[in-house]
């Protein structure tokens, strides 16, 4: 029996909180990042509520009241979805509720935003639906839309957030006329809020309330809600708006007035009766009562909330998205069809673990390549830390450390998410004799250079000698590479991409290049303007030939133009085989119009060759063709390879003159010859007869 009491009691409810996980927020930092950019448009949500509880205390032994909050993570962002609904078994343990997130991109934006009036347009949602001559489509979770605004500061990964649950100040409220007494848990039902009557045998949606009530008397009406709170006399928040469509909704005859309210929580059920207040404001139902619902934050103030996830987050995961954030930011606020998992995912070889090789390597990095493999033979001396940043003077010590290994760890430790490795390798060069003791191992050297260049996308030749790179250059044009040069003279520099064959350039010849529209043909390689063979230049060397000798921060310049092109020839549409722009005329605009091939990269213009000269500060675009005869590129050498590679190269190293031969240009040097000594002949007959 129901015990009457003496004065009603007004109804009070009880809020909702939020309970974020840290998924939301990484979810949410993947979204602003890659979608959102600067947009701060609504973005649909859900979260979810369970049942209220009471768990004992162990040491006391006194219940204490748990309250369910609102819980978002990943699948919130799902809103369109089923992902995260309740469970099948147990629908109504676990209540979905859609909300509305409102991203800022600064927090003065998020501190100075008309809280107000988002708040007002949710409750001007719910005002429409409960004052709608239809109430078809009305349901729980319609009635209980919430609002989160947001401020991600992703540099320091701190999330500002304010939940809004808007509910409409109904005034008169409701009060308890009989007392809240505990009752049988009801029979599971399908949905987190039900109608019932009479005896409790029929349920029904709240979308066909009046249908269900019409014949029912006030004391017999029942609503029976899966509830979030564990108050003993509040019910949770969400009751408050369903209240509030019940005695407002002109479908009605007769508004509801007075109901039974059964809460439904974890192992718990408690009932009580309750009826719409009487008073003067009641004359003014047609006005929209007043909005609230802004969560109290963790001091018990209406305000913002911070979620701090720098201090539990990995910090090789942290460095990862920092690494990222530049060039996200570079995309979606300057170049937004930059494509950046192509260069993420791009694998570059650096051949030379040197000044160019570190400066190369730091440059990939912040363009966000994650796998570079070093290959080097040499060890760090003492003159190498100042110029090349990878190392450090210990590394120095006790006859050096190995070149390609300590740069590779040094890149570990500046960013443990890179994929960084580092081979000592001797590559065969031109020239130098191999010992006949020493075959077996350079057949094996040959062996796992070619696995390399089949592993990687992009090869980088940045060694100190000329010869050095011509065995690398044949491999890459075998093997169909992007290959990137880089040479330095004292205040001078070349940098430069090796051409690939495609079927328009086998279709073009080898014709002058002229200003207009790009050059059609196979760019050239390295050694494609070479009239001789590379050869011995390290032997019998002096001290200044043995060292490098440049400006110091030449090498800098050149590494960082060299990684810069390659990144636009990746977003170029036709990638490594995008043709070169040609350097205008004197007569012709001095960039290539937008129509041209070479604009078609979203970073610019794609030459085929960088010189740049410090002395003056220029830089020089130049477009060479490929060489039929050259002896790092041309058919005759790709065929020599191609039959017996190991053949090829010991004949290269053994005999001086045999790429000359191979490739012709023993006969050119012949003609040549022939053609001067002819000239000379004549200069000689012509003084004769003038004397």
């Amino acid at each position: 029996m129901a015990t009457s009491i003496q004065a009603a009691t007004p109804l009070q409810f009880l809020p909702l909180s939020t309970s974020i996980s840290p998924s939301f927020w990484h979810r949410l930092t993947d979204l602003k990042l890659h979608h959102l950019k600067l947009s701060d448009d609504p973005v649909p949500i859900c979260g979810w509520y369970g049942r209220g509880k009471q768990v004992k205390d162990r040491v006391t032994g006194e219940s204490v009241a748990i309250s369910a909050g609102l819980e978002l993570d990943n699948a919130s962002f799902d809103a369109g979805t089923d992902v995260g609904a309740s469970d099948a078994s147990a629908p109504s343990e676990r209540t979905r509720l859609r909300g509305v997130l409102r991203n800022f991109n600064t927090i003065e934006e998020f501190k100075n935003c008309d809280k107000a009036k988002l708040l007002n347009e949710l409750g001007e949602q719910i005002w429409q639906q409960a004052t709608s001559a239809s109430s078809s489509s009305v349901t729980l979770e319609s009635l209980n839309p919430f609002l989160l605004i947001t401020f991600a500061d992703l540099k320091k990964y701190r999330y500002y957030y304010w939940c809004g649950f808007p509910a409409l100040a109904q005034k008169p409220g409701w009060e308890i006329v009989e007392e809240w007494r505990e009752v049988p848990l009801p029979e599971p039902s399908s949905t987190p809020l039900h109608l019932s009557r009479g005896d409790e045998s029929e349920a029904g949606a709240l979308a066909g309330v009046f249908s269900f009530w019409a014949n029912t008397p006030a004391d017999e009406r029942r609503i029976v809600l899966s509830d979030p709170s564990a108050h003993p006399s509040a019910p949770g928040w969400p009751l408050r708006n369903v209240l509030l469509f019940l005695s407002t909704s002109p479908t009605f005859p007769q508004p509801v007035t007075s109901l039974a309210i059964t809460l439904v929580r974890d192992g718990q059920a408690i009932s009580a009766r309750i009826r719409r207040q009487e008073g003067a404001e009641t004359t003014g139902e047609g006005k929209r009562p007043a909005t609230v619902g802004w969560e109290k934050n963790e001091k018990g103030k209406l305000g913002p909330r911070m979620a701090d996830l720098g201090p539990l987050m990995d910090p090789t995961r942290l460095a990862d998205q920092a690494v990222d954030l530049n060039l996200q930011l570079m995309r979606w606020r300057i170049m937004p069809s930059l494509d950046l998992d192509k260069v993420k995912n791009t694998r570059c070889l650096l051949l030379g673990a040197g000044t160019l090789g570190c400066y190369v390597a730091r440059t990939l990095m912040a363009w966000g390549v994650r796998n570079i493999t070093l290959v080097d033979s040499s060890t760090v001396s003492f003159s190498n830390p100042v110029r090349q940043p990878l190392f450090e003077f210990e590394d120095s010590l006790n006859g050096g450390k190995p070149k390609a290994q300590t740069a590779a760890a040094a890149l570990k430790r500046i960013y443990p998410g890179v994929d960084a490795t580092g081979i000592s390798l001797s590559i065969p060069m031109p020239g130098h004799p191999i010992p006949p003791t020493a075959q077996d191992a350079i057949r094996q050297d040959l062996e796992t250079l070619e696995r390399l260049v089949d592993e990687h996308d992009v090869v980088y030749l940045l060694m100190d000698s000329r010869e050095s790179r011509w065995l690398p250059t044949l491999i890459g044009a075998a093997k169909g590479k992007l290959v990137m040069n880089v040479a330095l003279g004292f205040d001078t520099f070349l940098v430069m991409r090796h051409g690939l064959p495609t079927e328009e350039s086998a279709a073009s010849t080898p014709a002058e290049i002229v200003p207009g529209p790009p050059y059609r043909g196979q760019l050239g390689c390295y050694y494609c303007n070479d009239v001789v063979a590379p050869m011995d230049s390290l032997s019998d060397r002096t001290l200044d030939q043995m060292c490098t000798v440049t400006r110091p921060g030449i090498a800098s310049i050149a590494s960082s133009t060299a990684v810069e092109l390659m990144v636009s020839i990746l977003q170029h549409p036709q990638g490594a085989l995008a043709p070169s722009d040609i350097p205008a005329s004197k007569d012709a605009p001095a960039a290539p119009s937008s129509s041209s091939p070479s604009s078609a990269s979203p970073l610019g213009v794609v030459p085929h060759q960088i010189r740049g000269f410090l002395a003056n500060f220029e830089n020089l675009k130049i477009t060479g063709h490929a060489y039929e005869r050259c002896t790092g590129c041309s058919q005759p050498i790709l065929d020599a390879y191609r039959a017996d590679a190991f053949d090829l190269v010991r004949q290269s190293c053994e005999d001086a003159k045999y790429l000359e031969r191979l490739t012709g240009l023993d006969k050119l040097e012949e003609e040549t010859e022939a053609l001067l000594a002819e000239g000379l002949d004549w200069d000689e007959e012509d003084e004769e007869a003038e004397l």
